[in-house]
């Protein structure tokens, strides 16, 4: 059961805010502070400086992991054991980031960031003080991430190939793509935006990595599926690192327009990539490397590489089928959503979609706005928020126009770690549920079954924590108040027949077609089919929460040396990919430390 702490709230902590605060002043004040304890290796100072129930997030930079410490004794015990370690030095606030934000009336903090310097890298930091009853200021949490290792920046900016290049580039493109008597250094699986973007990040830090991708080409994994497909995420959210979409991309992107973007950006970013190509295999050896098979063109070649990146999504693509009695007597057609293409497919036929969150919503509106018969099943209640007050709640002014460089957006939102920001979030679901109170009595009305996401913390939760849950709207649940989508879920299913579905309290339903959009399988299944069972075994849980509320499994060590998961929305993809890139250039450079990681 994840643990959620209490909200700071000025009656929690007996504090009023003085209408003259000079809030550069406490800012300032607190940073000089906080610099002399650190760079001091000072920990039980350094705490003296935080309330008892704070909270520490890191990514890298004092633990080589992504690590959420709770309560001034476990941040004491963090400090104690690495601030030695990592020598802190060079601590600064970034001038103009101190500012206070008041997200209710009776929450207040000031935010500010910082940078600082390790003896192995660069990094960043954003802190967030609370006001003490005494009128002093002490910090609730503090977030601190790696940027850059010493010695190895990437080559952006000032620091790229200044050189020009008269006649020889076609040609040197194609032998780098050839890997001709060459190993690469990593090679990832998948040419998704989650596998493009570790690449990019690995060719910025002069890594070599080649990208192998099943499909005819880049892009196809979202070309290939449902026509109306779209992504539900707003424009300011979904950049790709180094590149973001230009300013008239529309707000919402189309799945076919993204795959599109996805090729393009392959080849302006100069990435390694061999498409219609399949690992047949990929296992360790003893000297700490891994034998790659690839297969390509008919004919296969073999790798020794130091790094093997999983970037297959999660579930690695295939869909979770439940079982049922009687589908093999069913004289339908029986599909996962991974499976399913055009609704005009199936056009005259009675559908049925199994399942209530965004595939099977986007599913279910291009059955109806192609004139067929179209059930929704509902299994179990669903979290629902309109993007018209959702987004304006949840994304503005963050990852909006005129928000903030990407770059900072990435790190603010980072600075709330996942299991602190529950109390905010169950707030802010209250109040997005008031704005599409029209909606939701609605449906309530109709017979869906709603709920406010994990732990009541939306729908932010409920992705990490599960991997969905809920649906985005963009107009499907219109059509399920107006009984356009027709609605199923007054019983579990009991067995399919001949015909259709038959349920538990006896009511039956007639389909020719019934489409499961039940989520997918387990990530390491995807691995252990590739690495074999002998390392699928030793595979940590890949997504979900742990104690701390970090995520299993992605972007860091996945509990067999050499072996990466890459995985995430393009906005988690866009910041993590920097991460999982750092660490193995510092592995390559002899740098990465021992990872200071959570109980198992």
């Amino acid at each position: 059961m994840l643990q959620v702490p209490n909200l700071p709230t000025l009656d929690r902590l007996n504090a009023t805010i003085a209408p003259d605060l000079d809030v550069p002043k406490v800012a300032t004040t607190w940073m000089e502070s906080f610099a002399s304890f650190v760079e001091a290796g000072d920990a039980a100072g350094t705490v003296g400086l935080f309330i008892e129930e704070s909270h520490w997030r890191d990514m890298l930079a004092l633990t080589w992991d992504f690590r959420t410490f709770h309560g001034a004794p476990d941040i004491h015990k963090f400090l104690s054991d690495r601030l030695a370690t990592f020598k802190i030095t060079n601590v600064r606030i970034k001038d103009g980031s101190s500012m206070l934000l008041r997200p209710y009336p009776d929450v207040a903090w000031i935010s500010l960031m910082f940078d600082f310097e390790t003896q192995i890298g660069l990094a960043s930091g954003v802190v967030r003080l609370v006001p003490e009853a005494n009128g002093g200021w002490k910090a609730h949490c503090i977030y601190t991430n790696l940027e850059d290792l010493k010695g190895f920046p990437e080559q952006i900016g000032a620091l790229r190939n200044p050189a020009p290049n008269h006649g020889k580039w076609a040609q040197e493109r194609q032998q780098a793509i050839s890997f001709e008597n060459e190993n690469p250094v990593v090679i990832i699986i998948g040419g998704g935006h989650s596998g493009l973007d570790t690449a990019a990040r690995l060719k910025c830090l002069g890594v070599r990595a080649l990208v192998i991708e099943k499909n005819a080409r880049i892009g196809d994994n979202w070309r290939n599926r449902y026509e109306a497909l779209c992504l539900h995420d707003p424009v300011w959210y979904d950049h790709l690192p180094y590149l973001p979409f230009p300013p008239t991309w529309p707000v919402y992107t189309p799945a076919r327009k993204l795959g599109n973007w996805l090729e393009h950006y392959a080849e302006a970013m100069e990435l390694d990539v061999w498409t219609s190509s399949t690992v047949k295999s990929a296992r360790p050896n003893d000297a700490g490397t891994w034998e790659v098979v690839v297969a390509r063109d008919g004919a296969e070649r073999s790798f020794t590489v130091k790094h093997v990146v999983f970037a297959t999504g999660l579930g690695a693509g295939e869909g979770k089928l439940p079982s049922y009695p009687g589908m093999d007597i069913f004289r339908g057609q029986i599909l996962h959503s991974t499976q399913h293409k055009r609704a005009m497919d199936h056009a005259g036929k009675k559908v049925v979609v199994v399942g209530a969150c965004t595939s099977a919503h986007d599913i279910c509106v291009d059955y109806y706005e192609h004139g067929v018969d179209i059930t929704m099943y509902q299994r179990s209640s669903t979290y629902v928020l309109t993007t018209k007050n959702g987004w304006n709640r949840i994304m503005k002014p963050v990852y909006w126009e005129g928000g903030p460089p990407v770059d900072v957006a990435d790190r603010l939102t980072a600075s709330f770690p996942h299991l602190m920001a529950v109390p905010l979030n169950q707030r802010q679901v209250r109040v997005i549920a008031e704005d599409d109170k029209d909606i939701l009595d609605g449906l309530r009305k109709c017979g869906f079954k709603l709920n406010m996401g994990t732990l009541d913390a939306g729908f932010a939760l409920s992705a990490w924590d599960r991997g969905g849950g809920y649906y985005i709207d963009v107009g499907a649940s219109q059509l399920i108040i107006d009984g356009k989508i027709k609605l199923k879920n007054d019983s579990q299913i009991a067995e399919f027949t001949e015909t259709g579905l038959k349920f538990e309290n006896g009511s039956e339903l007639p389909a020719d077609v019934v489409v499961f959009a039940t989520g997918l399988g387990d990530a390491r299944n995807g691995v252990r089919k590739i690495c074999g069972d002998a390392v699928g075994d030793k595979c940590k849980p890949i997504w979900g929460l742990n104690a701390e509320g970090e995520i299993n499994g992605v972007w860091r060590d996945l509990g067999v040396p050499g072996l990466w998961y890459m995985t995430g929305n393009l906005a988690l993809c866009r910041f993590h990919s920097k991460h999982v890139a750092l660490q193995i250039k510092a592995i390559e450079e002899g740098v990465f430390g021992k990872r200071y990681s959570a109980a198992e």
